[in-house]
């Protein structure tokens, strides 16, 4: 399950749905208006296979990885969040649920850096 930040403006959701890339926006279609980021984490548990997009850097810890989800930041400009994330999901190293989970991954337009589950070192890969 794709799901999107409240900061990720409602036309890139549009734009992810227009290429059938499925994704529930908190807010609007899951959770409730006004989520603390505190409370994200803990609501993610409570879903299944879920990678959760957003362009808070906040999110980008080492601690906040689990098995149950992927988390993506962002390091885009808002208008570029639906490319980013369709450029994500068609790479090769994260094209499966499988591959995401229990990643903490950030992306910008010079590549994906990535947390992986009890990793020392962070991993980078290209676009």
């Amino acid at each position: 399950m794709i799901i999107l930040d409240e900061n990720i403006l409602e036309d890139q959701r549009q734009l992810l749905l227009s290429w059938r890339l499925g994704a529930r926006h908190i807010g609007h279609d899951l959770g409730r208006k006004g989520l603390p980021d505190e409370e994200i984490v803990p609501f993610l548990y409570t879903l299944r296979r879920s990678t959760f997009f957003t362009r808070d850097q906040g999110f980008y810890q080492q601690g906040l990885g689990h098995s149950r989800y992927c988390l993506v930041c962002m390091a885009v400009g808002p208008s570029d969040v639906a490319t980013y994330v369709r450029r994500l999901l068609r790479h090769q190293e994260f094209d499966t649920e499988a591959k995401r989970l229990g990643t903490v991954v950030r992306l910008s337009s010079r590549g994906i850096t990535v947390w992986r589950l009890h990793a020392e070192q962070e991993v980078h890969f290209s676009w």
